[in-house]
């Protein structure tokens, strides 16, 4: 059995603590939590194809298949069940993934961007113009059944808020895991020498379309849990602006740890929270000024001060004296 790292512990003893929170606080802080908790997921997809050198302007792409193929199980077959509408996301995402991976683990830096880019405004630009699927207006989704279990009201918004606690440290977990194993020491050798890992016979293609495809199915459980959340899905989830929001969340939390873009995207949701309510018509310039700063005086992103602050306690505990010296 694979002994816990510290993230590992820290994600863990935080499940109990999200949980709890739903108890304690007021409804309006646990909502924005439970939606950060989906979208973070997506954030996680971009924060492991940085780890290679590679930043995805799409990834809004996978969080709309996921998000889509629930509603459309749902509208069209009547299907309910959480854990069927989360296995249809993810194969979506697998599928499309697979079959996109073997165009896009050819291109680099910003032609990866902007093929990325591309192929998620085709699908938004589809998804405008269908009718049968509320065109720009999008539909709604009804509250999820839990393995024939239909709760209803506050218990129905509590239990889906459980599982998408369960669900996205879980993901976390099995991330961290991943950028510790083969692939993802990869994956950091093409971030700064691509030939060389072709060299020592490693095949670069092969690890990024790996890292491509699992991006797209985390990503695609967060679409399903954040559509769930909302009972609603509509195309602007797959825009390029949904899309930056998750490069911009990626950059001010940084990758320095799979946790940040989890705390990032909570800490992203509450800035624009209060950047509306105190100034309604320009709330948008507050978001952009917190991401300059970010940029100028912590260009590792936030996470860089938690790293910063480790470094300094385990040099100030290499210089101090021993007992008896």
């Amino acid at each position: 059995m694979t002994k816990l790292d510290r993230t590992e512990i820290g994600l863990l003893i935080a499940l109990p603590l999200l949980i709890l929170i739903a108890f304690f606080v007021p409804k309006w802080i646990v909502n924005y939590v439970h939606v950060s908790l989906g979208t973070g997921l997506v954030a996680l997809g971009v924060m492991i194809q940085m780890r290679a050198g590679l930043v995805s302007f799409g990834q809004g792409l996978y969080f709309c298949v996921g998000g889509y193929s629930a509603g459309m199980t749902a509208k069209f077959l009547g299907i309910s069940d959480l854990f069927a509408l989360l296995t249809i996301g993810i194969l979506s995402a697998i599928v499309l993934s697979v079959i996109l991976g073997f165009l896009l683990r050819r291109y680099r830096e910003i032609f990866f961007a902007m093929l990325t880019l591309a192929i998620s405004m085709i699908l938004f630009g589809l998804l405008s113009s269908t009718e049968e699927l509320g065109s720009t207006d999008g539909f709604n989704l009804p509250t999820p059944t839990f393995l024939g279990w239909a709760p209803e009201g506050e218990t129905a918004r509590l239990t889906l808020y459980i599982f998408t606690c369960f669900a996205a440290i879980g993901c976390a977990i099995a991330l961290n895991r991943f950028l510790k194993s083969p692939v993802g020491y990869v994956n950091e050798a093409i971030r700064e020498n691509e030939l060389r890992v072709e060299y020592l016979g490693t095949s670069a293609h092969k690890a990024v379309h790996i890292t491509y495809v699992l991006a797209a199915v985390v990503s695609s459980i967060g679409g399903v849990l954040w559509a769930l959340a909302l009972g609603h899905v509509d195309p602007e989830m797959t825009n390029w602006t949904t899309s930056g929001q998750f490069v911009f969340v990626s950059i001010l939390s940084g990758t320095g740890n799979i946790a940040a873009p989890m705390v990032g995207t909570f800490l992203l949701e509450i800035v624009r929270v209060f950047a509306v309510d105190f100034s309604p018509n320009t709330w948008q310039m507050i978001l952009g000024t917190v991401m300059l700063l970010t940029i100028i005086f912590l260009p590792r992103g936030l996470w860089s001060l938690v790293a910063r602050k480790k470094k300094s306690s385990n040099e100030r505990g290499a210089t101090a004296p021993k007992k008896g010296e």
